[in-house]
């Protein structure tokens, strides 16, 4: 898998901004989801992996109970936002991710002081690439420096998760903060979201990821991805079970009982479990045309049962399909939009995802961009 370094941290910048020296700063990784969609929030298993555009965030304590938050790839204009702890209100805006970090905190019983704050990130917005979990980690990281918390990794990963289901408003399961927190770079992290069990999984030898973002945005905290959510919510509770993760392959008989929609919504998680757990064992065995049949067998389901792939991603996956390098492709993150995971032969991976970039562009007019490698 591809390299990944720690990001430079700009502290002349920040000073520029606030007057004063940063006191501290830590970063988070955006990550990619092997395979494993739309089964955390049901109880199931993920196969994330870093890659290597993160977020910094750089601060300072104050001596009052102000934030002051500036980024100059978020921000409109030079401006700085503010707010006071203890009055946080959604805003609609990004800066809605500090005040549920901040939020979060205060609800879990952990005292902070304000802080002047400035985020750098280059994890690309709406790509499916959760770039809003690599902004929690990194505060929460920040934050834990600055005012000795008593936090650990998992606690990161259960209060990123927090600000962003309890005041962001975005129903989404705890995968990305879980792999933004925990994972290691070079590896995957094989995920059971409901016992929170984590083990690395390398790669079949031979073989590289390709991460190319089609440039159709998506946003979790409303929409399609809650509409998906509720579904599930009511297959399951139609079934009989607390969530999709109790029904397996040998109970896919029982789906035709539910109504249409959730017949399809339903199948697709329970086929997507047992494709995580065939993975991973495809992944052990170093079967490397195994886990790309997986791949593309995810995104079919995606696009046919869950209905949460665009054309414009289905059209980036077929032309990566036709990579005579390239194993499997599919829509990778929550959907309706974002980016699309190819695995592929390592020795062909860069050239074959520029091809399939060129590709794409002259297809649909978009223009797209390789994140990996």
């Amino acid at each position: 898998m591809t390299e990944i370094a720690a990001p430079r941290v700009d502290e002349a910048l920040f000073e520029e901004v606030f007057g004063a020296a940063p006191r501290t700063s830590a970063w988070a990784f955006g990550r990619v989801n092997l395979i494993g969609e739309h089964t955390d929030y049901n109880g199931g298993f993920v196969l994330p992996a870093l890659i290597p555009q993160s977020t910094v965030a750089t601060l300072t304590p104050r001596g009052d109970r102000d934030v002051r938050v500036w980024s100059r790839e978020l921000s409109l204009g030079s401006s700085v936002e503010m707010y006071t702890l203890g009055t946080e209100r959604p805003r609609r805006t990004w800066v809605d991710y500090v005040q549920g970090v901040t939020a979060a905190l205060a609800k879990a019983g952990h005292e902070i002081a304000g802080f002047d704050l400035a985020l750098a990130s280059d994890v690309p917005l709406g790509s499916g690439l959760s770039s809003s979990a690599a902004l929690e980690v990194a505060l929460l990281r920040a934050l834990r420096t600055a005012f000795g918390l008593p936090i650990d990794d998992l606690d990161i990963a259960r209060l990123g998760r927090a600000a962003e289901t309890d005041f962001v408003g975005a129903p989404v399961g705890i995968m990305d903060q879980m792999a933004s927190s925990l994972a290691q770079p070079g590896v995957a992290l094989f995920i059971d979201t409901r016992t929170l069990a984590t083990e690395p999984v390398a790669l079949p030898d031979g073989t590289a990821l390709a991460v190319i973002n089609s440039g159709v945005a998506h946003n979790h905290a409303h929409g399609d991805y809650r509409t998906r959510r509720a579904e599930c919510e009511r297959a399951a509770s139609i079934l009989g079970v607390t969530e999709l993760r109790d029904v397996g392959p040998d109970d896919l008989d029982r789906l035709a009982s539910l109504p249409s929609p959730l017949d399809r919504r339903a199948r697709h998680v329970v086929t997507e479990n047992q494709r995580v757990l065939d993975a991973v064992a495809a992944m052990r065995a170093g079967d490397a045309r195994a886990l790309g049949a997986l791949f593309t067998a995810s995104h079919l389901s995606q696009r046919d049962d869950y209905e949460c792939s665009v054309p414009e991603v289905d059209e980036l996956v077929e032309i990566a399909r036709r990579e005579g390098s390239v194993l499997g492709a599919r829509l990778t993150g929550g959907g309706f939009g974002g980016s699309v995971v190819a695995l592929a032969w390592e020795a062909d991976a860069g050239p074959a995802a520029e091809r399939i970039a060129r590709e794409y562009e002259r297809a649909v007019g978009r223009q797209p961009t390789i994140l990996v490698p």
